[in-house]
């Protein structure tokens, strides 16, 4: 939400970045970003009319690619997120055909097995996993080599190497464990997060 103004501002943001990481090399993700409100069909109106909106904008640049939905989590389904994906995605496509969208999964983006028994219905689609590797161990790695070996495209768009909550001890031995894994499956990932 915010005003007019605000919007103009992070859209100018965004137009900006796009420029900087083309120049840089390095992929872009244009995030729909969801969390508190924690179904992303709440906001269905609203992702269209920015997907509708920047869409036509980045067309030109090769390395964006789009997020739908960040982390749907507590009771949310995968049949609502269909549900939203589906309203959403065709808006994409008919202005940008080709370029790889990233859809979330239930719990925080961690069942990508429920992806994996009823994919969408698109190209060029990946399906999100995250991880932080003090609290999800052998049960979600199990999840996700499952989904991988069923046939789904699997990105780790988020994952950290402390505890759910963003704290706690670093765990080596486990982030060491998912990156070999992922590495294994050629699954890309992307840390959350560096700063100081």
């Amino acid at each position: 939400d915010g005003d007019d103004a605000h919007r103009t501002e992070l859209e100018a943001m965004i137009l900006e970045s796009a420029e900087i990481t083309a120049k840089l090399g390095i992929y872009m993700i244009i995030d729909w970003h969801i969390l508190l409100d924690y179904d992303p069909n709440m906001h269905t109106d609203k992702a269209i009319l920015f997907f509708k909106n920047i869409c036509p904008k980045l067309k030109a640049y090769d390395h964006i690619i789009y997020e739908i939905c960040n982390e749907p989590n507590m009771d949310t389904t995968w049949a609502q997120i269909t549900n939203y994906a589906n309203q959403v995605i065709p808006v994409i496509r008919e202005i940008d055909p080709d370029k790889v969208i990233i859809v979330g999964t239930p719990v925080w983006s961690q069942r990508v097995d429920e992806a994996a028994k009823a994919p969408l219905a698109y190209p060029n689609l990946v399906y999100t996993l995250h991880f932080y590797a003090d609290t999800h161990k052998d049960e979600l790695r199990q999840l996700m080599v499952d989904a991988i070996e069923g046939g789904l495209p699997v990105f780790v768009s988020e994952f950290g190497i402390c505890d759910a909550s963003g704290n706690g001890p670093i765990n080596d031995t486990e982030t060491d464990t998912w990156i070999a894994l992922m590495n294994k499956y050629k699954v890309s990932y992307a840390l959350w997060n560096l700063s100081n």
